[in-house]
């Protein structure tokens, strides 16, 4: 179980501090059930509700900054994010995000980045769905690294920009 006051990642939606840990006072919700009140970092506006015990969105712990590090320094190494068919590109990217896992997400975000950029060369549009989920991927990445490196979503967007411009010309 979280703390209240921690940090940690939640779903599609990144970073969100835990506000507090509490019963909730609503017909049809068990009195002794305990639900998270969460804020998204860089959204402090908004609140979210759900139970400790959720098993449809996954939680878990912010990584270390030597583990971000690590996933970073081997950001030009990593392999594409692999659709295992094309009609199923949207269930994929929808499962990677989900899933919560860094690596799997810096994957997703490389290889949409490559996607886009040669799409450009040729003439072709960037295909909505993926613009989408290429948001949402970065708004998790950029959310953890922002929060945990210390660094403005700007010098976060700067580091993808240069790695990929490093990329194209290898």
């Amino acid at each position: 179980m979280f703390e209240q006051g921690e940090y940690i990642v939640y779903g599609s939606t990144g970073v969100c501090k835990v506000e507090k840990v509490t019963t909730m006072d609503m017909d049809g919700v068990p009195g002794d059930k305990l639900y998270y009140i969460l804020r998204p970092y860089h959204k402090e506006d908004r609140e979210i509700f759900t139970p400790v015990d959720n098993k449809k969105t996954k939680m878990r712990k912010l990584l270390s900054s030597n583990e971000i590090k690590s996933y970073l320094n081997e950001f030009n190494e990593l392999e594409d994010f692999e659709i295992t068919k094309e009609k199923f590109r949207e269930d994929n990217y929808k499962q990677c995000v989900r899933g919560c896992d860094f690596r799997e997400i810096l994957r997703l975000v490389k290889s949409l980045l490559k996607r886009k950029r040669s799409r450009f060369l040729s003439g072709k549009n960037f295909p909505s769905t993926d613009e989408r989920y290429l948001k949402i991927a970065e708004n998790i990445l950029f959310s953890e690294i922002s929060y945990v490196l210390k660094l403005s979503k700007n010098e976060v967007e700067d580091f993808f920009r240069t790695n990929m411009k490093e990329m194209a010309t290898t």
